[in-house]
Formats: structure tokens, sequence, C-alpha cells
């Protein structure tokens, strides 16, 4: 959470009830909590206000959230008498640089570590929630994409914005390449609009099963030994025809001829197509054959692969053909164009690509 963001801050008590609460109390921890909570009424970030209590930003942080959860009673617990906590507000913020300077950690490493630095254990029951209170989170760890930049997000819309400002330059070419051959085909004809649609390949097998079902008996299902060595090759078009089709390999020809029957399928407009920097894409042979196509290709940063909503088609399809059982790859192959082209009717899974990248008075 950065330290200049204003979050909301439920407001339980009055002002005037705050400072009638401050002139009571004389424990030092209610007052700088309740001083902490005028703060942020008055407009203070949780970093601000904690830091006028002389407090870090995860404190502050983790009072906030105790007071919009719970108001008084949750922001001052056990301060009326009972039994202490095991660490106190002090031990607890050294606990999290420790952790924060190691992580990521397992259970039973955190727990030597509350031994050794300040002798104490908690129950395994109890230490969970001990942690997430501290504002911990137990997830598996994601790898981090190698080759993907810090600013995906900004580099493609980058990418979009230059595709739809059209100029008299082709535009998949690069600068330095030979001028010779970058010309549209006689026959390509642009000017009726502009189609936006999203290009991958991927190789769904008949034997993917990544969908519970209910059964009554014994949960397995006879299947023939049936699979495909080729590539389904999609076109998930937001404003036109989309299309899948299989090719043997996912080499430069092969992918200019998908490229030739998406705009077989999408005559008599300019086609902008996002895709991934695969070395068959972005290679000059096919960027070249593209704009012949009148296709102008924006390719998502390397590592993004969430950048491409056609990613969300391919998991749904699997998923929705999962159960059916088919008896050879031909009628595999059939079920595929029937279920692609069933889905990509819906637009809804590019919705959140669109709020973000997309400007729809450029797209006409």
């Amino acid at each position: 959470m950065s330290g200049d963001r204003r979050l909301k801050v439920e407001k339980h008590l009055t002002e005037e009830d705050l400072d009638r609460l401050l002139n009571q109390t004389d424990d030092e921890k209610v007052s700088k909590r309740l001083t902490f909570v005028k703060r942020l009424y008055k407009g203070a970030t949780p970093t601000e206000a904690a830091d006028d209590v002389g407090k870090s930003e995860s404190t502050g942080n983790r009072w906030l959230h105790r007071w919009n959860e719970g108001g008084l009673g949750q922001l001052t617990p056990n301060f009326g008498g009972g039994r202490p906590p095991k660490l106190d507000e002090d031990e607890q913020q050294r606990l999290l640089e420790l952790l924060r300077e190691g992580q990521p950690w397992k259970s039973q490493e955190i727990q030597q570590l509350l031994i050794d630095e300040f002798d104490v254990e908690y129950h395994p029951d109890y230490l969970g929630k001990f942690l997430r209170d501290l504002g911990l989170s137990y997830a598996k760890p994601r790898p981090k994409r190698p080759h993907r930049p810090e600013n995906p997000d900004e580099i493609l819309e980058e990418r979009v914005d230059d595709a739809l400002d059209e100029d008299d330059q082709p535009h998949n070419k690069r600068e330095g390449e030979d001028e010779d051959g970058w010309v549209v085909e006689d026959d390509i004809c642009t000017d009726g609009g502009t189609v936006l649609g999203f290009f991958d390949a991927s190789k769904p097998q008949p034997y993917d099963n990544s969908r519970r079902v209910w059964y009554v008996d014994d949960p397995h299902i006879e299947r023939e030994l049936v699979k495909t060595h080729d590539s389904a090759v999609g076109f998930y078009a937001l404003n036109g025809e989309s299309l899948v089709t299989f090719t043997e390999n996912e080499e430069k020809e092969q992918i200019c001829g998908v490229l030739e029957k998406i705009r077989e399928q999408n005559p008599g407009k300019r086609i902008l197509l996002v895709l991934d920097k695969h070395g068959s894409h972005r290679c000059e042979y096919t960027r070249k054959r593209a704009h012949k196509l009148g296709i102008d290709l924006i390719f998502i940063p390397s590592g993004s692969p969430h950048l491409n909503p056609i990613e969300q088609v391919w998991k749904y399809l699997k998923w929705t053909m999962a159960p059916i059982v088919v008896e050879n790859e031909a009628e595999f192959k059939n079920l595929v164009q029937e279920t692609f082209e069933k889905i990509t009717k819906r637009v809804s899974f590019a919705k959140r690509w669109c709020e973000q990248f997309l400007d729809f008075q450029k797209l006409s």
C-alpha cells in the first residue's frame, strides 16, 4: 500500500466523541490510537497519521483495518485488563521486519524464529490467525517471468494507441528494413472500418481433464486413446468473425496461412491483431505478409500472456470440452471448432482489456 494513498475511514464516532475520549483517557496506547483516527478524519493518509504518533506505515495500515472492521473495540483490544499479548507492538514490528527480510517462510520456520528471537511460541492452530492479523498472506508464490518488463500495461497501451493512430507508414515495418514489398495488395480493401481481434496458438487435447462433474458411482471416464499433434490457431474477434483452424506446426508459413483465412473471413476492413512475440509472429516474413493483407500487428510485451484475452478463451474452451468423449481426431477437431465458434460470440473475455487499453472513438 503506497504512503500517499488515501483510503476510506469509517466514522464510527464523531470528532466530538473522539475529543471527549482523548480528554478522558490516561492510557498512552489508547491516546495514540484515538489521535491516529482523528488525523484520518482530517484527511491524513494512514502513513501520515501513523508517523504523527511515532508508528510505522504497516502499523498504521493495521490500525486502519481494525478501526474500519470494528471501531474502538477492535482498535483498543485488551487494554482494560486480561492476558497481555506475547509480543507487544514494538516486538511485532520487529518481527515484521525480520519476516520481510527473509521471506517467504514456512510455518515451522516462523515458529523457530519466534523462539530464537523472542523466546515465545504460538500454538500451531493460532499461528495462522496471528500472522494474518499482522498483515501477512498465505499463498503459493508465483514465479516472476524473467523477460517481463516492469510496466507491461503501459507498453501495451502505447502500442495500441500507435496502431489506432493511422499514418502513411507501414505499421508492421521496423526501422532500417528494406522498403521493397511493404505494399497492401490491390484486391485488399481496408477503408470500411476496423476489426480488432486477438491471436494465439494452443494445443488442446482430447484427454484434458480440467473440470469436476458429479457421479453416483466410480468417477472415471472411459476414453479412446485419441490425441492430435496439430496446433489450434485461433482468432478471437471483438467486432468481426472469429475463427480457429489446425496447423501442422507454428512456423511462419503456417501462421501466414491463418492470417489469410482471417482476411477472407473479415473483408473490407482494416484488421488490428493483438498477439505475442513468438518468433514466427514477429519475423519480417510474417509482418510483411500481414501488411500486404491489411493486417496491423500489436505485440504484447514479453512474458505477459495475461494481456491477451484469447488466453481466457482457450482456458474456457478446455474446461467446456473436458467431460466430452470423442472417438477420433477428426471428431475432436470438429468439437474444438464448434466450441470455439460458440464461446467467441461473447465479448466478456475481453471486457477488462477494452476498458483499460481501447479508445472506442479511434476504433471506427
